[in-house]
């Protein structure tokens, strides 16, 4: 068996439980595009999550996701405010400007959180017809540096947009993983909070592909469908996405794996510190563990694991956990660190 890796819970496989789901969804013929039970079940099982009002529509992958909530949202003249490392600005190449024809107006964070001191500070052009109209705020959960927004920070935020005419979108891409840090329903986090539009992702978190918009403001959702097609995210063959959330949404498998993930970040995290040489950067409230240490350790480790140098200039690195990654996989890398430090 192939080693397992840490630069990403992208590299991980699909859970034993998604892949039946497919196999199952591969039995005769359904209707097309969305048109089938499965996809009505899977719809289902999102709205008692996040609410009975809530629309969702399923797409390819993150940033299908992000440009088509995102797009419902905002017109070409108006803008986006986040943070420079949110995923929109710079991890997707462009596809956010490129798609809806905005402008992202970006404000930097250390621990890669939106404060509303800084969504203030971009507001002070409202009005005038020069300057890209701020028509909304997007905030990743968790954060691209691993942190996790509290209920009460998502609230005040939501709170301050929407009192200043703004909407409220989130990258959900490890929204579970948050959820399972904060011991929350994925309701109190989003619906509750004041969120408009959410990505919720699947791929990092057992599915093979797929991540779903979930629409819970309803002036946005009779646009979504157009939008989807548009930006060519519309699967013919929806039911074998469809499934998959189905699957992860029923007895909790989407929490399971999440918790799975963190667990095994802890204990890198623990195992890690040990070492004086060793510095976490971020506090550990997900699945990605964030420490800088000596570059040529660093390039040692690189020799039998695969992860990201994530800043060079701080001699920085990201490790990532999955739901797949095990308490044996965590104690050989923590083996390795052991003959790289000793």
């Amino acid at each position: 068996m192939t080693k397992k890796m840490f630069a990403s819970d992208n590299n991980s496989g699909i859970h034993p439980s998604i892949f039946e789901a497919l196999l199952e969804a591969n039995d005769g013929h359904a209707p097309a595009y969305g048109d089938d039970a499965r996809t009505a079940k899977a719809v289902e099982k999102f709205r008692k999550q996040f609410g009975e009002e809530s629309d969702v529509l399923f797409v390819f992958n993150g940033t299908g996701a992000n440009v088509t909530g995102l797009k419902a949202m905002v017109r070409s003249h108006q803008a986006i405010i986040c943070t420079e490392g949110a995923h929109i600005h710079a991890d997707e190449g462009g596809a956010a400007e490129g798609f809806i024809g905005g402008k992202l107006l970006t404000v930097p964070s250390e621990d890669g959180k939106l404060t509303v001191a800084d969504i203030e500070r971009q507001l002070s052009h409202i009005g005038s017809q020069h300057r890209s109209q701020p028509k909304a705020i997007s905030i990743s959960q968790c954060t691209e540096l691993g942190t996790v927004y509290t209920i009460e920070e998502i609230k005040e935020l939501a709170s301050f947009a929407h009192q200043n005419g703004l909407y409220v979108h989130m990258d959900g891409a490890r929204i579970s993983n948050a959820a399972a840090f904060l011991g929350c329903t994925l309701k109190e986090m989003t619906t509750d909070a004041g969120v408009d539009m959410l990505s919720f992702g699947g791929t990092k978190n057992g599915l093979m592909i797929g991540e779903a918009v979930v629409c819970l403001r309803e002036e946005f959702a009779s646009e979504l469908k157009y939008i989807r097609k548009q930006g060519m995210q519309l699967g013919s063959k929806m039911r074998f996405v469809s499934a998959q959330f189905e699957r992860l949404l029923t007895d909790d498998l989407w929490l399971q794996n999440a918790r799975q993930a963190n667990r095994m970040a802890q204990r890198l995290a623990s195992g890690l510190q040990k070492y004086p040489a060793v510095t976490l950067t971020q506090p550990i409230e997900s699945n990605a563990v964030f420490a800088s240490m000596p570059k040529e350790q660093i390039q040692q480790l690189q020799k039998t694991y695969a992860f990201a140098l994530w800043n060079e200039a701080k001699s920085e690195i990201r490790l990532v956990t999955s739901f797949d990654t095990t308490e044996k996989d965590v104690d050989q890398f923590l083996s390795a660190a052991a003959t790289v430090f000793s």
